[in-house]
């Protein structure tokens, strides 16, 4: 599993980023070709952490996946659409992840 991992830093106008990542932002993401789940994270309960407001992963099958989704028109429309929101290097920070799911076979007992 692969993850595109984006973190955007708090900007100036909370309620601004919100209704434009929102309204526009996540109906681009999601037409990204290959992607398999769309996470938000947001606010002070879920991101501890004041330097940040919001933290999106989006998953793919495998890095060639996720590299071929942000390389397709539509990951350059969302691509573009980023920079409206997070126009500057500093607001934001990206991560591409490859991971393995650990799965174990017997329960742990509590």
């Amino acid at each position: 599993m692969a993850r595109v991992i984006t973190a955007y830093r708090t900007p100036k106008d909370k309620a601004a980023f919100d209704q434009h990542y929102f309204d526009t932002h996540v109906p681009l993401t999601q037409l990204l070709p290959g992607l398999r789940k769309y996470e938000v994270l947001q606010g002070p309960g879920a991101i501890d952490n004041p330097e940040f407001h919001l933290v999106e992963t989006c998953h793919f099958d495998d890095v060639r996946s996720a590299e071929r989704a942000l390389a397709s028109p539509q990951g350059k429309a969302a691509e573009a659409d980023r920079r409206i929101l997070a126009p500057g290097e500093e607001d934001v920070v990206m991560f591409l992840t490859d991971s393995s799911d650990m799965v174990f076979s017997d329960a742990i007992e509590m």
